[in-house]
């Protein structure tokens, strides 16, 4: 298992292939997933799972002292015609099936809210236009459980956009029916005093393909954790990441995809961008491919640009292989300072510095905004990713 580094600025590391015997990767360390938010002790910072967390700054949601209470989250969900929306308990079958909380934070979401959000979209049902799920918190402490669920052969693309203030715990399943294909944007665009921790489950059906685009701009703290699983073999997964982390801001993204199917493939490219002093990044690729899983095909790679002095990154790659059987696999991290050749060639056509700057910036992310589809989604992110550094600029 690789080593977590804290890797200063101008340095670049690579991870190869890792067939562990006897060590495990770090998700596979902490307590059994659980519904039970008494299976998981509370946290001290000591665990391998939330030594980068900051744990004063959950404000309570790791230690079950953050009531929930204030004004409550505004959600609003607008889909295509043939989409259903309902409000569930959480006995109903569909809530928890994608998989179970790995951490206190997600056990305390899922034993919390009061009613679970369930969007279905019919077997055999192609969607051409995207279903909008708009998040905005006032304030208020809130927990919260959204399921999406695909038919067979279904196809959607699902916006879920986080603003305003608030102190969120979330928990979302995504299930995919066999064929179908669902490509999922979930944008953290929170005010600066905002904590937002969430799990996000894929549940992935015999021959369906699942994309996750993942953005994160604002909040104080934001913890997401995407987790894969295979229902049957054939299954795909892509798992793009896109994070712009500012002064004081700790944003941390812990994914783990777990091969135990055969027949599989995943792609993980998460991409970010640093300035400021004390802007924390976390970044955590877990991959594990079982003894079951022959034929897997596996890359997951993470890339982080430290703009400013003062701004920190820990990025930990983690692939565990249990069979010698699959098409590839393999993990890679890098994290360095600005490209001052990239800015010399630029400059040295007359592009000013600031505008050279920001082009450089824009195409490190731009293959991932445009894995998004959604033109006036596109636009946005990349009229924030300017906005962002006209201020550090300024």
């Amino acid at each position: 298992m690789a080593e977590a580094q804290n890797i200063p600025a101008g340095s670049t590391t690579t991870g190869s292939i890792a067939v562990a015997a006897e060590s495990t990767v770090a998700t596979r360390m902490s307590a059994p997933p659980s519904y039970d938010v008494a299976d998981f002790p509370v946290p001290h910072g000591r665990e391998e799972e939330w030594r980068f967390t900051p744990l004063a700054r959950l404000r309570g949601l790791h230690d079950g002292s953050a009531a929930a209470g204030g004004p409550d989250l505004k959600v609003d969900i607008t889909a295509p015609d043939g989409v259903t929306h309902e409000l569930v308990d959480r006995t109903d079958p569909r809530v928890g099936k994608a998989g179970k909380p790995v951490d206190r934070v997600a056990a305390q979401a899922y034993s919390s809210f009061e009613k679970a959000s369930v969007v279905t979209v019919p077997k055999e049902t192609v969607l051409t236009e995207p279903i909008r799920i708009t998040v905005h918190g006032e304030g208020g402490t809130a927990y919260a459980h959204q399921v999406v669920e695909l038919g067979a052969f279904a196809e959607a693309v699902v916006v879920i956009d986080h603003t305003g203030d608030a102190v969120l715990a979330a928990n979302v399943d995504y299930l995919l029916g066999d064929g179908a294909k669902l490509t999922v944007v979930s944008v953290q665009d929170w005010a600066d005093t905002a904590v937002h921790c969430g799990q996000h489950n894929a549940l992935v059906g015999r021959d369906a393909t699942f994309k996750s685009v993942v953005v994160t701009f604002g909040g104080d703290l934001v913890r997401l954790h995407p987790r894969i699983d295979y229902a049957g073999p054939g299954g795909e997964a892509e798992l793009y990441g896109l994070y712009f982390t500012e002064r004081g801001q700790h944003q941390e993204h812990r994914l783990f995809v777990d091969h135990d199917t055969p027949n599989c493939r995943s792609h993980v490219t998460y991409k970010g961008a640093l300035q400021g002093q004390d802007a924390h990044a976390v970044w955590i690729g877990d991959v594990l491919i079982q003894a079951a899983a022959t034929g897997t095909d596996t890359y997951e790679l993470n890339r982080n640009l430290v703009l400013t002095d003062g701004a920190r990154v820990d990025s930990v790659p983690n692939l565990e292989i249990e069979t010698g059987e699959i098409v590839g696999a393999g993990h890679a991290s890098a994290t360095g300072r600005f490209d001052d050749e990239q800015l010399f060639y630029l400059m040295a056509r007359g592009v000013p510095a600031d505008e050279a700057r920001r082009l450089v910036v824009r195409g490190f992310f731009a293959e991932l905004v445009q894995q998004i589809g959604l033109p006036d989604v596109e636009e946005r992110l990349m009229s924030k990713i300017e906005t962002e550094l006209e201020a550090s600029a300024a």
